[in-house]
């Protein structure tokens, strides 16, 4: 199996290379993102067949590990980390992401992805992307250095998948007050082989920077350089795992397909989702939930694509301008048409932000991120006929502990904090503060 970039010409003999070397490279050399050059399709029957377990386990740490093996085992044919795969799925799905029932009959449900050890669902292609890394590093090699643009929680997902691992360093830009209180802490309490870095400017500006250093002369020289944001392979890969196990278990016990609401941002969560339809799984439709940073749902409408500054909301996480991944989408759907027949996509402002959180709370008893709180607006306004003929599913990204500041307010009760978290608060927080340019980001690092 071979990857191959975003920007590669079709009428000349294509640019790839193994799972491997994509994956610690992370950017192509071209700038573009790798993607598959073709599509192995599983049937979803006889996948079931071969995953021994009960659906009702599928999304256990077992059933995502197993899951994870067979599913990704197709696109990592021939690599060096083939015959690592078992190991590598069972140290990155080490926790559950359980599918809670809102309505009878499994037409709602919420997918909690926030089990992990930073409480957001990160934490799956973090830590496969540390298992997988950790594996092709051989003593005396230059340092990787993992450079990390993060709008919340990717930064503190990589800094504790990578954390005091041998011959690696961490590089985490953040925009300086752009992230909540508690995301902040978790992006710089970590020390040793991380760095944390408060950017002067936007998760656009962060995102650009971290760009602009792999195409550095300089940094190269010094660094074996790679990305662990979703615009690296070995991030988005896992995060397909979840959406397969979810859609698997639907499929299974009701026999129709499993529908998604994606909070979106810089699109690697509703790209996976794609990628895990494109490999055969029994998926219906996806929506996508934005914030007011509305350049995908613009995009659909208009069919302009028009990148721009970012704007920042309570859905901090998700103040995305000028989306990574939709370089990804659009190789998968290049036709306006096809794209629009795949994907829908609607905005939510902070107010109703603000009003759904209270309304989860009242009408299901959930309490909700405001990430969560988006896919749930965007649920509310799909058509009776969609939501009653459609087994849907809305993706819970991060625990609401991770935004008290807001959520508590609103829902009018304090909201318990997960052990993982509570633990990293007892850590020192440092980070140091630069401007948001290359040569501010090169000066920290060589």
């Amino acid at each position: 199996m071979l990857f191959q970039s975003t920007r590669h010409n079709p009428r000349s003999e294509p640019a790839a290379i193994g799972f491997a070397p994509a994956l610690l490279a992370g950017l192509a050399r071209d700038g573009g993102l790798y993607v598959p050059q073709r599509w192995p399709v599983h049937q979803p029957a006889q996948l079931c067949a071969r995953i021994g377990l009960a659906p009702e386990q599928y999304l256990t740490a077992a059933g995502l590990a197993r899951i994870g093996e067979l599913l990704l085992a197709p696109l990592l044919q021939e690599s060096v980390l083939a015959g690592e795969l078992p190991a590598i799925t069972a140290q990155a799905f080490s926790f559950p992401a359980p599918l809670v029932a809102l309505a009878p009959h499994g037409r709602l449900g919420v997918l909690e992805l926030f089990h992990g050890p930073t409480a957001a669902f990160k934490d799956f292609g973090a830590r496969f992307l540390a298992a997988c890394m950790s594996r092709l590093r051989t003593p005396g090699q230059r340092p990787l250095n993992i450079l990390v643009a993060t709008s919340g929680d990717t930064g503190g997902a990589v800094a504790a998948a990578f954390h005091r691992l041998a011959g690696v360093q961490v590089s985490v830009l953040f925009p300086k007050g752009l992230v909540s209180p508690t995301q902040e802490h978790q992006l710089t309490c970590w020390g040793e082989n991380v760095k944390s870095f408060a950017v002067r400017g936007t998760f656009d500006d962060c995102q650009r920077m971290v760009k602009a250093a792999f195409m550095d002369a300089q940094l190269n020289r010094r660094f074996d350089l790679t990305s662990a944001n979703s615009i690296n392979l070995g991030r988005l890969l896992p995060q397909a795992v979840y959406y397969a196990a979810a859609s698997l278990k639907g499929w299974s016990e009701h026999g129709e397909p499993v529908s998604f609401v994606v909070p979106s941002g810089n699109l690697g969560n509703a790209v996976a989702g794609l990628w895990a339809r494109r490999l055969g799984m029994p998926i219906g439709e996806f929506v996508l939930a934005h914030n007011v940073n509305r350049t995908v749902p613009d995009l659909l409408e208009t069919g302009h694509f028009e990148p721009r500054a970012s704007i920042p909301t309570l859905a901090c996480a998700m103040d995305v301008g000028d989306p990574s991944n939709l370089e990804r989408l659009r190789s998968l759907y290049p036709d306006l048409a096809q794209l629009r027949a795949t994907i829908s996509a609607d905005v939510v402002t902070d107010e109703q932000i603000r009003a759904r959180i209270r309304l989860g709370f009242q009408e299901y008893g959930q309490v909700w991120c405001p990430h969560t709180a988006t896919a749930g607006e965007v649920y509310a306004r799909l058509s009776p006929t969609r939501r009653r003929d459609g087994r849907w599913v809305l993706l819970a990204t991060a625990h609401p502990a991770k935004f008290r500041e807001i959520v508590e307010p609103l829902i009018g009760r304090s909201v318990a904090v997960p052990e993982s978290l509570a633990r990293l608060f007892e850590l020192p927080s440092q980070a140091r503060e630069i401007a948001a340019d290359l040569d501010a980001l090169r000066r920290e690092l060589t």
